[in-house]
């Protein structure tokens, strides 16, 4: 019996098994809008560009309300952390038990790709081979850690936000309210007030608003209204998407496009939160008929099997994609032109191409994406619970400024110092990466001796 066959046949009845397909499915509907949406583009004198394919066909921008799924992981992300924290606290741990275990996952394989890549960024640079696609992807490729990030910063705040949901009691759903409200008037001194930096608020604003309706499913406040909660909130997150994007200043798609004023998502709008309400408003809908769907034993096992490569898949879906195109481009294969017939009918081949090639990046990083078991302070041991917090607090800050400041600036320009702008902070790829190695020591340093 394979491992996730054992694991599968092991699962409790307790388990809401629905989380875990949401959590796959999530992810895997990022990988494969990305394969979708992103296009390279060879021009006549040899030169290399990337495009979204929905900016040259608007037409299909409508599709980003199914597609742009990352706030269901959001969502999947409440109800996690909810069920972990409760898990470490009833075993005697802490904050910093919680930050480092959950943080942990997302930093292992994160680590490794980062350490990959800044070996190829730098081999690519000495050897002089810093142009084409290869220039590109060296740029690009990191792009997905914003998610990453965002991440990160919300399990640093999760403890703090569980205790305010908990100290509400059954006004629980006030703190995503207020959020959406505060998400508005950030929204409001952006667009009327003329205050752009603003909207970097909203980063907090918009991801805890929806990782808090994760607290309210599960502690059952989104369940027990049954069908009509759940329509309820599709019908009301859908109706306010459409007047946002066609009363409002908002743009129609859910992802940013290259040349546009305003994007949905870079910083997150109210637009998006709206968006995020209807898409759990759809994902508590279908719960029912996808629970008896995971009954099946070969279904649950898929989902186990998917749960423990899903990150680093997610990680190294983008340098399949530029590794594909690096060989098309070396090969002369010339794409037909987006949106022609011929591509068209070449998305299902390339998304072929692509999956084979993430699956081989797969296997071979796939171990980074394993869970440890979460260790607790030993009450026969005392310890320092300052350092531990403070450690713990200190390491996530700079792990979140490290890995926000890969994604924007990128593995490219290594020696030659090339910077790129966190909000207002000048960033360089060695900057970032010191800032997250010194974030993940410390983290290490609050990992007691003791295991439960």
């Amino acid at each position: 019996m394979t491992k996730a066959s054992s694991l599968a046949a092991a699962t409790p009845l307790s388990r809401d098994r629905y989380i875990d397909l949401l959590r796959v499915a999530s992810l895997g509907v990022v990988v494969v809008g990305h394969w979708l949406m992103a296009v390279v583009l060879v021009g006549h004198d040899g030169s290399v560009t990337a495009t979204n394919a929905l900016a040259l066909i608007p037409s299909l921008q409508p599709l980003t309300w199914l597609l742009q799924v990352m706030p269901v992981f959001f969502f999947v992300g409440g109800f996690s952390h909810a069920t972990a924290l409760t898990s470490i606290q009833r075993r005697g741990g802490t904050y910093a038990d919680f930050v480092r275990s959950r943080a942990g996952r997302l930093l292992r394989p994160t680590a490794v790709f980062v350490a990959v890549w800044l070996a190829a960024a730098l081999i690519i640079e000495v050897s002089g081979h810093d142009r084409g696609v290869l220039r590109l992807a060296t740029r690009a490729v990191a792009q997905p850690l914003w998610f990453v990030g965002v991440y990160l910063g919300v399990i640093a705040l999760a403890p703090a936000m569980l205790r305010l949901h908990r100290s509400l009691d059954r006004w629980g759903f006030l703190v995503p309210v207020t959020l959406a409200a505060g998400a508005g008037a950030v929204d409001l001194a952006r667009f009327e007030g003329g205050i752009p930096h603003v909207a970097y608020l909203n980063v907090a604003l918009v991801w805890l608003a929806v990782h808090q309706l994760g607290f309210l499913y599960a502690d059952g406040s989104l369940l027990r209204g049954g069908r009509r909660v759940a329509v309820a909130l599709a019908c009301a997150g859908l109706v306010a998407t459409i007047a946002l994007t066609t009363l409002g200043p908002y743009p129609t798609s859910m992802v940013g496009m290259p040349g546009e004023r305003v994007s949905n998502m870079s910083p997150p709008t109210l637009a998006l939160l709206a968006h995020a309400i209807w898409l759990i408003g759809l994902v508590l809908l279908l719960r029912a008929p996808l629970s008896r769907w995971l009954r099946r034993a070969s279904v649950w096992t898929v989902v186990i099997a998917a749960n423990g490569m899903v990150m680093t898949a997610f990680l190294w879906h983008l340098t399949a994609m530029f590794a594909a195109s690096a060989l098309t481009v070396a090969y002369g294969v010339t794409q037909p032109a987006v949106g022609s017939a011929a591509w068209w009918l070449l998305r299902p081949v390339w998304l072929a191409v692509l999956a084979v090639f993430t699956a081989g990046l797969v296997f071979a990083f796939r171990r980074a994406d394993r869970p440890r078991e979460t260790r607790v302070p030993d009450p026969d041991r005392p310890t320092a619970p300052g350092h531990r917090m403070s450690a713990a607090a200190v390491g996530m800050v700079l792990c979140v400024l490290g890995v926000l400041g890969l994604s924007a600036v990128g593995f490219g320009g290594l020696l030659a110092g090339r910077t790129a702008t966190l909000v207002v902070l000048p960033v360089t790829p060695l900057m970032s990466v010191a800032a997250l190695a010194v974030g993940a020591v410390l983290l290490g340093t609050t990992r007691p001796t003791a295991s439960i």
